[in-house]
Parts: C-alpha cells; sequence; structure tokens
C-alpha cells in the first residue's frame, strides 16, 4: 500500500514534467481527427480526477455508494476544453490529489476493502479504485509521449 501511496502522491510531478518545456503549438496539437491535444489531455485528467476523488471519498464515507461515470467526449466536446486554463487545471489536480493523501496515510485495512458500485452492477473496492487512479494518469502520460513524438515526426 505504500508503494501505491507514494505513486499516487508523485502523478502531479510527473503530469507536470510531461508537459514543461513545451510550446504552445505542441501543447494544442491533435494528432489525428478526433485525437485529443496534450492540452486537452491535462484538462481531461483533472476532470476525471474531480469525479474520481469525490469517488473515492463516498466509499470511504457511505455504506457501497452508488458510482457514477462520465461521458469523456461530451465533457471535451461541450466544456470547450480548448479555452480552459491548463496551468488552472495542473493547480487543480495537485490540490485534489494534495487533499487525498492524509486520508490515505491513515487509512486502515477495513477501509481499503470498502465497496462502491457501478449502475452496471461492477463493485470496487477502495484499493482498487485508488490503483485505477495511478493508472489512469499512466496510460495518459503515455499518451502524451506519443502525440509529442507523432507532432515532432510531423514537424521535423
Amino acid at each position: 500500500m505504500e508503494k501505491l501511496i507514494e505513486d499516487y502522491s508523485q502523478d502531479y510531478a510527473l503530469l507536470r514534467e510531461a508537459v514543461e518545456g513545451l510550446s504552445e503549438e505542441e501543447l494544442r496539437f491533435q494528432p489525428g481527427p478526433d485525437k485529443w491535444s496534450i492540452h486537452q489531455i491535462v484538462i481531461h485528467v483533472t476532470d476525471d480526477e474531480i469525479l474520481s476523488t469525490h469517488r473515492l471519498r463516498k466509499v470511504l464515507a457511505e455504506e457501497e455508494p452508488l458510482l457514477l461515470s462520465f461521458d469523456q467526449e461530451a465533457w471535451t466536446d461541450n466544456l470547450g476544453y480548448g479555452r480552459l486554463d491548463r496551468e488552472q487545471h495542473l493547480l487543480l489536480f495537485q490540490n485534489l490529489r494534495a487533499s487525498m493523501l492524509p486520508l490515505l496515510e491513515n487509512l486502515t485495512p477495513k477501509q481499503l476493502e470498502r465497496v462502491g458500485k457501478y449502475p452496471d452492477g461492477m463493485r470496487y473496492t477502495f484499493k482498487e479504485l485508488l490503483e485505477l487512479r495511478v493508472q489512469h494518469v499512466r496510460d495518459h502520460l503515455a499518451q502524451i509521449e506519443r502525440v509529442k513524438q507523432v507532432f515532432r515526426k510531423d514537424r521535423g
């Protein structure tokens, strides 16, 4: 569990590092139709973090709470991700993660096994949800690297 919390706490630094020093052109480059730019990925990761932090807290606080997903494409299309402030979103991500650390550092084994359920019947323990948080960010960090490669190949 210690390693999982450490990984969770490092994700902001990894996300920040992934975008540091990139030009606005590179940050806004879309590698294909219906493919997200690095800017959009950062906004998405933060939007997802808002909802996921809520889910984690619900599982800790409520008995088998109902957990809801969101339509990420609708959020990207309808919330005007291109107009949103990337720096504000990075800081929000940082603050959301920091707000969870005191809870994570004091978890009991029983709390790790608390369960939340989705409308489709899928059930996840708190620990599984936390693992998914780390994996989600790592998947998008890899996506950011792929976008950088396509940009450099496209411009090179």
